[in-house]
């Protein structure tokens, strides 16, 4: 997904949230798990305590005697961790009582100042017997008679069967919430695209509307974005009013000035040769200088606009065509690649530039003509650019001569018609659409015109 994309920002801040309330929720039930177990552990041992002091009793002959049955096979399996043991204290004399999982190997006692009995005179400690088990121990200390003996019960679990019991329980939950939190992202991934999808087709719309093949948004979007679709139409019904109301004001000066300049050239044919030539030079003047500035308004007014689009290929072949005769003495060649360039501006002011370097390019062109067009790089990247080259045989220029002609008012050659505005006019209309316009020597020795203009920013 392309960088900053509301889609991408949307998916990675819910995955991320879905992961971690995920592996929070794993490791909440997962101890909450082992602290069920852990108390239900103690308490198993508790009673095992419990059954084994009820089975024990003192014998006439004052030593321990009883067989505990506590109804699990454990404890009658040499080496399995899980052991009951009874031990006389006191003058209490004889053979202790164990169970048959019992081995030969001395399970440690802590001192009962380091670990104190509690209120239950009952105490719990960890233990490790001869097979390498490691043990819960469960204690206490009980009177056996009304002459004070006493005897040491103690039940042994094997702890290493509760650690397996809650590793296979906490392995089972990742996976379940795994499956689950891999269901749920792939559920969120569906949900956020569809919801902003109306997003995408708003998008979509506004590069149709770029592209000149809509003039507005068109379509049913849902209620949280209809007011923006509303806003970008009036935006573009605002931006079609100013672009009407100063193409009229354009015309409207146009007309204004036409007639008084009309009326000067008239007048000056009453006038001395001398006068008359200096009047209608400078009248003919104000009016080519007057429509650059009416022309430069237009375009400035057009930049703006979101719809300025024009095929390119057509606007050069078109006026090779017209150039072709009205210079049948001259060989005019395009080649264009690619064929499909589309530029973001008027075709109008594509034609008046393109028309003033063609047209100045046959004045002194000896053979030939060739107009190129290629894709040209672009300095921040952020749109296409097209560069066309306008290239002729003749004489050329050097680089001052370069410098000079592109100034306002300057002509290449003062035996040769014109105003000399052609070439700035160019350089105008180029630089009002953030383009360039530059002079260079031609292949062929003559003069190349170079037009670099911007071309429409296609939405993916």
């Amino acid at each position: 997904m392309k960088r900053g994309s509301l889609t991408a920002r949307v998916l990675l801040f819910a995955s991320a949230w879905a992961v971690i309330a995920l592996v929070a929720i794993a490791i909440v039930i997962s101890q909450l798990y082992r602290a069920g177990s852990e108390r239900a552990y103690g308490d198993l041992l508790r009673a095992y305590l419990n059954s084994v002091i009820n089975a024990v009793s003192i014998d006439n002959d004052g030593r321990l005697t009883g067989n505990p049955q506590l109804g699990d096979l454990v404890f009658d399996q040499p080496g399995s961790g899980w052991i009951w043991l009874v031990e006389p204290l006191g003058e209490l004399d004889g053979p202790r009582l164990a169970s048959i999982s019992i081995d030969n190997s001395e399970i440690a006692v802590p001192s009962v100042k380091d670990l104190p009995f509690n209120d239950r005179y009952q105490r719990s400690y960890p233990a490790s017997d001869g097979a390498g088990n490691q043990l819960q121990v469960v204690e206490t200390e009980v009177e056996l008679d009304n002459l004070g003996h006493a005897a040491r019960f103690r039940v042994m679990g094997n702890r290493d069967v509760l650690e397996a019991e809650i590793a296979a329980f906490s392995t089972n939950l990742y996976l379940v919430l795994a499956l689950f939190g891999i269901g749920s992202l792939m559920v969120n991934a569906v949900a956020i695209l569809y919801g902003l999808r109306p997003l995408d087709h708003a998008r979509q719309a506004l590069g149709r509307i770029r592209a000149g093949e809509a003039q507005r948004l068109d379509g049913s979007f849902p209620r949280e974005i209809a007011p923006l679709v509303g806003e970008i139409n009036a935006l573009i019904e605002a931006n079609h009013r100013v672009i009407d109301r100063a193409r009229m004001q354009v015309g409207n000066l146009a007309h204004s000035l036409k007639t008084p300049i009309a009326v000067l050239i008239n007048e000056s044919r009453d006038m001395t040769p001398a006068h008359q030539t200096l009047v209608r030079a400078q009248a003919e003047t104000m009016q080519a200088q007057v429509q650059t500035y009416l022309d430069r308004a237009r375009i400035a007014a057009q930049r703006g606009s979101v719809l300025a689009r024009t095929e390119a290929a057509p606007v050069i072949e078109r006026l090779v065509r017209v150039m072709a005769k009205l210079n049948r003495n001259l060989d005019f060649s395009t080649e264009i690649e690619p064929r499909d360039a589309v530029l973001a501006m008027e075709s109008q002011d594509l034609e008046e530039a393109l028309g003033n370097l063609v047209e100045n390019a046959a004045k002194f062109a000896r053979n030939e003509v060739v107009i190129r067009l290629r894709s040209a790089p672009d300095a921040d990247g952020k749109r296409p650019m097209f560069r066309i080259d306008i290239d002729d045989d003749g004489p050329g220029l050097d680089e001052a001569g370069m410098a000079e002609a592109v100034k306002r008012g300057r002509r290449l050659d003062e035996t040769k018609p014109g105003t000399g505005l052609g070439l700035s006019i160019v350089g105008e209309i180029a630089s009002e659409y953030k383009g360039t316009f530059t002079l260079a020597r031609a292949v062929s020795g003559g003069l190349s015109a170079r037009l670099t203009l911007p071309g429409l920013i296609v939405e993916a």
